[in-house]
């Protein structure tokens, strides 16, 4: 049966204006708007110059009273006409925004309000936003008109119509108060890669770089200009060469003037006033200017293993080689030498160049396209959706525009009740190896409780937040329909693709939207416990049934379920259990096979390592993949790891042995016992307190010359011999991204190895070695991790050991059922 049309919820969801090819959105706060669209299908593109009325939502008129007769309800023209003239229309319901003022002057009607709020509070208000969420809601001048409209971006358009150009910066150094731009690699929209470079040397021959560069954009005239850190290094070195240089920026579609900063969570580090660089007060920047948007792949990245966790790191050239973007020949060289290595050999950095742009320009098609369907829904920019949360960067946007759309008031944001916000059940049933693994994946379980039960928040009296779950569900399931029957590597399945990803990322956070108390405009923590609560009875159901179905559980969340099977079960047997358990669930939760597995190490509550049939280790949890752990560790324990997930107890021993021996030999290179960490305190906090307390990261940076950094800088350290602080000066590449580690074999310059030997035996056993003791008898443990050079005479034999897996929690008690029987685990056996 085909489901009825809901015309208000598309609405809600979609935009109302079917008006196609908007690429890009830029509108001034004086009314002016400025909509540029490319007719799908075709390079062909259109501006459109149109007029809107910029508006605000306030909580009382108040501040207004003092317009007199230029104040006037929606729809009554002033007799006679008023210059200026404010106009009000109050929205339905019990909100406390509830009157939408609208001006043809969005700066006039902000100072008409403040003026009448400094009065009013006997003090100077100096921004709308200083009201408070209770009292005003201002938006943007791009989401004021895209809300007022229903307008959005990309209609009818599908994500490789957007002309989209990538450009990359060679710098002599990281510094743009004192290193230059020598080089620009350059993609086109139809795929060109090519390398500008200086001419002249000093001030002229960069000026005259960035003009080509300038030149070369505007020619191009690309919808989207990317690459990966775009906000965190190539823009804000651009900018700052650029001023220094005084060379205008026009980089955009209307000229002047250039680049435009926004606020942000992340992006360019903007020191405010005095100190530079080493200033303790800084905020984060994006930049835009009118009519391209701007999009930094490193957000696609960092949302892609937000939810995958597979990524070894975030770098272009670590998340390139992860993907196969990049192949055995792609030209690297380290950061620092990039000048030197371009003035004896030009060519190799030019091809080195270009490979980045064209990895960018890999990465963005392969993991942008969530980004891409969002602009389609959301009354938001591009650019800023690529780099928005899910809930309170997108939902937010959504449920406004559903509100005001409806006409009716808006409940402003509440810190809550002081109830607290239920954690999300987690158990973990057993610690240690398991083979015959298999994960049961709960599909959107928190969304799935919200449709079947029907909790929303409280004050969403539209149910607007649960409509569009609902919505979002039923064509998620159409658009990944569409996408298996469109051709492999067709645009039409990218796009379809896309579209599902965007909505898999809004509807599960709906349930996060509901417990984001004094964060989100509806939060409601009692309708985020009523879900939880739910989830906890639920996932002991599930727990319960599969126990009593001959398993062994190891964990389960709210993702789902993991548990070893008896070794004489086909993956036959294994699906059917989890399809018997599957069809005793309420209607709208979904359990699925969601791969099977050879052995396990369950650590703790997510932290454990996978052993596929076929295929690389998996790792997962902080205690397994942590971006501050140095490389020989993580060697040593993804090799150790495999040998116990095989049962081979002697060969993690082997293993161990080899380690230890290759530290006390100073065959490891320095960079494999480094960390690297980012930088939290600037020089004069670190100095305040050196006396009490010594950190390591910032005495190595002192103890090699460095009395100047930036907070969030990232540096790479060891401890060297004598209790001293090591630093690795090339821990960044030329655009600020981590280094890509060296590959085993491939030198690594100047390494005196003057690292503290018998700190990193340490270190080995205590810290990586002891994430296997939950795997290993404590007897068994002791003897593998027994120090090689001094032997006993009494050490037990290792023939006979094997992986432990010990039961922690049995499945029982009030969540579980009272009457579930005890699994013991079974015996190892390889």
């Amino acid at each position: 049966m085909v489901p009825p049309p809901h015309p208000l919820e598309d609405e809600w969801l979609w935009g109302w204006d079917p008006t196609p090819g908007i690429v890009s959105v830029w509108a001034e706060p004086d009314g002016r708007a400025f909509i540029w669209k490319r007719q799908p299908g075709t390079h062909a593109r259109l501006r459109e110059d149109a007029r809107y009325r910029p508006w605000v939502l306030l909580a009382s008129l108040q501040d207004l009273e003092h317009l007199g007769d230029a104040l006037r309800p929606e729809g009554l023209p002033p007799v006679p006409p008023v210059p200026g003239a404010v106009t009000y229309r109050e929205l339905e319901g019990p909100g406390a925004l509830r009157f939408l003022v609208s001006a043809e002057d969005g700066r006039a009607l902000a100072s008409a309000v403040l003026k009448g709020a400094s009065k009013r509070l006997d003090q100077r208000v100096g921004h709308l936003r200083d009201l408070g969420p209770a009292a005003a809601l201002a938006l943007p001048p791009e989401e004021q008109y895209l809300v007022a409209t229903g307008r959005t971006y990309f209609r009818d358009l599908v994500f490789d119509d957007l002309r989209r150009l990538q450009f990359d910066l060679e710098t002599t150094g990281l510094d743009p108060s004192r290193d230059r731009i020598f080089l620009v690699a350059l993609r086109d929209p139809d795929g060109r890669s090519e390398t500008l470079e200086v001419t002249a040397d000093g001030d002229a021959g960069e000026a005259d770089l960035l003009r080509r560069l300038v030149a070369r954009i505007r020619e191009a005239d690309p919808d989207v200009v990317e690459n990966h850190n775009l906000h965190g290094f190539d823009l804000p070195f651009l900018d700052q060469r650029a001023k220094r240089l005084n060379v205008p920026l026009a980089l955009g579609r209307a000229g002047l003037p250039g680049l435009r900063h926004r606020p942000s969570a992340r992006g360019a580090a903007l020191n405010r006033g005095p100190g530079g660089r080493d200033a303790d007060a800084m905020r984060r920047a994006r930049y835009t200017v009118p009519g391209r948007e701007f999009i930094d792949t490193l957000d696609a990245v960092r949302r892609h293993d937000f939810a995958a966790r597979d990524l070894p790191g975030h770098g272009l050239k670590a998340v390139a080689r992860h993907l196969g973007l990049s192949g055995p020949d792609r030209e690297l060289i380290p950061g620092a030498r990039i000048h030197e290595v371009f003035l004896k050999d030009p060519e190799r950095v030019r091809r080195y160049a270009r490979e980045d742009v064209t990895e960018a320009a890999g990465l963005a098609h392969l993991l942008g396209g969530a980004a891409f369907a969002l602009a389609r829904m959301a009354p938001r920019r591009y650019e800023r959706l690529a780099d928005a949360g899910p809930a309170t960067g997108v939902l937010d946007p959504l449920m406004v525009r559903a509100y005001v759309r409806s006409g009716a008031a808006l409940p402003a944001h509440e810190s809550g009740d002081g109830t607290s916000h239920s954690g999300a059940a987690l158990h973990l049933f057993a610690t240690g190896v398991a083979r015959h693994i298999v994960k049961a994946d709960v599909a959107s379980l928190y969304p799935s409780l919200m449709r079947q039960y029907r909790i929303g928040p409280k004050r969403d009296r539209l149910n607007a937040l649960l409509a569009m779950v609902d919505r979002l569900v039923d064509q998620r399931l159409d658009a990944k329909a569409r996408a298996k029957k469109a051709p492999p590597g067709s645009a039409e399945r990218h796009t379809h693709e896309a579209i599902s990803a965007a909505m898999k990322i809004l509807i599960n956070s709906a349930y996060g939207y509901l417990g984001a108390v004094g964060l989100t405009r509806f939060s409601d923590v009692h309708a985020a416990n009523e879900v939880t609560r739910r989830g906890r009875e639920l996932l002991g159901l599930m727990c319960r049934e599969l126990a009593h179905r001959g398993v062994t559980l190891l964990e389960a969340d709210t993702d789902g379920v993991y548990f070893a099977v008896p070794e004489a079960w086909t993956e036959t047997d294994e699906r059917r259990v989890v399809s018997e358990v599957a069809a005793l669930l309420p209607p709208r939760v979904k359990l699925e096979f969601d791969g099977r597995y050879a052995a396990m190490l369950s650590h703790e509550p997510k932290n454990y390592a996978l052993q596929p049939y076929a295929g690389p280790l998996l790792l997962r949890g902080v205690a397994f993949r942590s971006s501050r752990a140095e490389p020989y560790g993580e060697d040593f324990l993804r090799r150790a790891l495999q040998h116990l997930l095989a049962g081979d107890v002697r060969a993690v021993r082997d293993t161990y042995v080899d380690a230890v021996m290759a530290l006390r030999r100073r065959q490891v290179p320095t960079f494999e016992v480094s960390a690297q960490v980012r930088l939290t305190k600037s020089p004069s906090q670190y100095l305040a307190t050196r006396k009490q307390r010594r950190e390591l990261p910032y005495e190595a940076l002192l103890t090699n010359g460095r009395e100047h950094w930036s907070l969030g800088e990232r540096v790479r350290i060891y401890r060297a011999t004598g209790g001293r602080a090591g630093l690795l000066p090339e821990a960044l590449t030329e655009d600020g991204e981590p280094a890509p580690r060296p590959a085993p074999g491939e030198p690594t310059g100047d390494d005196a190895r003057d690292y503290d030997v018998e700190y990193y035996v340490r270190l080995l056993k205590d810290s990586f070695a002891a994430r296997l003791a939950r795997g290993l008898a404590p007897e068994d443990f002791a003897t593998v991790f027994a120090d090689p050079d001094q032997p006993s005479l009494f050490t037990p034999s290792l023939a006979d050991a094997r992986p432990v897996l010990t039961v922690v929690r049995a499945p029982r008690g009030p969540e579980f059922g009272e009457d579930a029987q005890v699994v013991g685990a079974p015996p190892f056996s390889p």
